[in-house]
């Protein structure tokens, strides 16, 4: 089952305007009752470049940094989520996702 917090390789394509694009690894922020019976997970791209941004943690993931792009919040089918990569620790993430939405 796909879990809060794992990040995975996610086809991004195709995309629209200035939405990002590609196949990159991208954090499941939905959470896991969602995750386990909907064919669907909201996911956060990640990326090396782009703007430092408050909605923009930045993580190290496989001794490289990486910034969530928290502001880029996806809904993907599982269909498009590859290979799991590993996991980011909830702290880093989930306060800053809790505040955006308030």
């Amino acid at each position: 089952m796909v879990k809060r917090g794992e990040v995975y390789w996610v086809n991004l394509d195709p995309t629209v305007g200035t939405e990002i694009k590609k196949t990159r690894p991208a954090l499941v922020v939905s959470p896991d009752d969602m995750n386990e019976v909907l064919p669907r997970v909201i996911v956060a791209p990640l990326t090396s470049k782009g703007q430092p941004l408050g909605c923009r943690p930045e993580i190290t993931l496989d001794g490289k940094q990486a910034r969530i792009l928290l502001d880029q919040l996806r809904c993907v089918d599982k269909l498009r989520l590859a290979g799991k990569m590993g996991e980011v620790d909830i702290a880093l993430w989930h306060p800053l996702l809790l505040e955006m939405l308030a």
